[in-house]
């Protein structure tokens, strides 16, 4: 080893998951180590969140003006890709990790770049593949995963070798292709393709299942099918690929579905099947684990000094909710194994020292996908509550009829949708469909996770107009 250093707590992997477990694990007194093998700022900062938003934000955009008399007639043309993608670059601060870096020294952090592998309870061996280092690093009190997650490429024929695109690729691209293939109905994949067809591209979106989004509200998954057809994507659901081959005309999948086999040429294929927690590379064997569970208080069962936050943990797969799990589990190693003196001196300072106790509650796990309509969504489906045994009933209510979305938009189109307990009178879920109709989430989600009685929210009045106005006429739908 080249040398060995010692913290009170070290965190593996600095996206940011890691990087808010190691800010609350460090605020009771604790030195805190962040290991990170690739960028500062993690998937989130420049392969996922940030990069595929700036993509969609132009296309929706537009279409929000072509929506309003007086702005419609001014615009000419479609977006300017190449625009599009420098203003990409912008948010991912062009793959340059210097200020999240620079954020960590100043919330004194200590950074280490390599990958991390278990080589004993408490004890890691970090190597660097630039420089040929190896460190052995000491984790006096608690080691916090927040190793994310990675891709999975499907076993079809020639499919690896084809070297498809990731959802990294796909987001990272500095030219866009003129058609582009997409494996896989869920979020990434619904959102690549709406962000491709809006730079002008040819976009195939083959689906195994007989619909989109599977985790939505089917009334979500129509909609978003009717609007990407509209959009102009060819969707193939019930269809399976059996075959890839890339040479250099491009991409060629061979199908077989409800029209027996079929033929997709495209110069790019992006792959978006689903991710799995990135584990491999742990060590995770030398503890006597092969894999990562953790219980409420995000900690690994039978390891009281192990903790794991964010995709890792198969519990999450979005970045808000992987960031929660990063509160919960800093704050529960910083009240754990922190100082005396620096408790004290928080507890006078925050009068309330309960949420460094805190469990996570995933009861009201918020979703939104940007597509257009945007579909966002938070707690339980209607079949989910239903097979949770409880009695429910919805409620809908078309959003275009709100006074709000009519000034908003011409010709608004979405839908709000209630999933009530006919016992309790509470919201167990929600579902809005429409442009930015994740800014309704969060007050749905309020109201979720408070379970406050209806009788209660139709006291909550909305602004006029607003599209917020959905809840009044929601309350009155339900019978209030």
């Amino acid at each position: 080893m080249d040398q060995t250093l010692s913290y009170d707590v070290v965190v593996i992997g600095g996206g940011a998951v890691g990087e808010n477990a190691a800010d609350r694990a460090a605020r009771t007194g604790l030195s805190v180590l962040v290991v990170e093998r690739e960028l500062v700022g993690g998937e989130c900062s420049y392969w996922a969140c940030m990069p595929s938003k700036a993509l969609l934000r132009p296309g929706a955009v537009l279409a929000e003006a072509r929506a309003v008399p007086g702005v419609a007639e001014l615009l000419t043309g479609t977006l300017d890709p190449a625009q599009v993608l420098a203003r990409r670059d912008v948010f991912t601060s062009h793959w340059d990790d210097r200020s999240q870096v620079e954020w960590l020294d100043s919330a004194g952090l200590g950074l280490l770049r390599g990958t991390a592998r278990f080589a004993g309870e408490k004890e890691l061996r970090v190597d660097n593949e630039e420089d040929g280092t190896s460190t052995r690093v000491i984790a006096r009190h608690a080691v916090i995963v927040a190793s994310g997650s990675e891709p999975v490429i499907p076993d079809v024929p020639g499919l690896a070798e084809s070297t498809p695109w990731t959802s990294r690729e796909a987001t990272a691209v500095e030219e866009v292709p003129s058609r582009l293939a997409v494996l896989g109905g869920g979020v990434v994949g619904v959102e690549m393709a709406t962000a491709y067809r809006d730079l002008g591209a040819e976009v195939t979106v083959i689906v195994r299942g007989d619909r989109l989004l599977t985790g939505a509200e089917p009334f979500a998954a129509e909609e978003i099918g009717t609007a990407l057809r509209e959009l102009g994507v060819d969707l193939r659901f019930g269809t399976e690929t059996t075959a890839v081959r890339r040479d250099a005309d491009g991409v060629h999948l061979t199908l077989s579905g409800p029209q027996g086999e079929q033929t997709v040429d495209a110069d790019e294929l992006v792959v978006a099947t689903g991710r799995r927690p990135r584990t491999a590379e742990l060590g995770l064997d030398v503890l006597g684990l092969d894999g990562i569970t953790v219980d409420d208080a995000l900690q690994v069962p039978g390891h009281d000094w192990l903790f794991a936050v964010g995709d890792v943990t198969g519990r999450t797969a979005t970045t808000h909710q992987g960031k929660y799990d990063a509160r919960v589990a800093g704050d529960v190693v910083a009240a754990r194994f922190g100082s005396d003196d620096a408790l004290r001196d928080a507890e006078r300072e925050a009068g309330d020292w309960s949420r460094f106790r805190a469990t996570a509650d995933h009861a009201a796990v918020p979703q939104v996908v940007f597509s257009r309509p945007e579909v966002a969504w938070v707690g339980q489906t209607e079949q989910q509550a239903k097979d949770a045994g409880r009695s429910v009933r919805t409620v809908s209510y078309a959003i275009g009829s709100v006074a709000g979305a009519s000034v908003s938009a011409d010709g608004y189109q979405g839908t709000a949708q209630l999933v009530l307990d006919r016992d309790s009178h509470v919201i167990l879920g929600a579902t809005f469909t429409g442009p930015d109709a994740a800014e309704l989430l969060q007050t749905a989600t309020v109201a979720v996770v408070a379970g406050t009685p209806l009788s209660r929210l139709w006291h909550a009045v909305p602004a006029y107009p607003t599209v917020s106005e959905v809840w009044l006429r929601l309350w009155e739908t339900a019978g209030l």
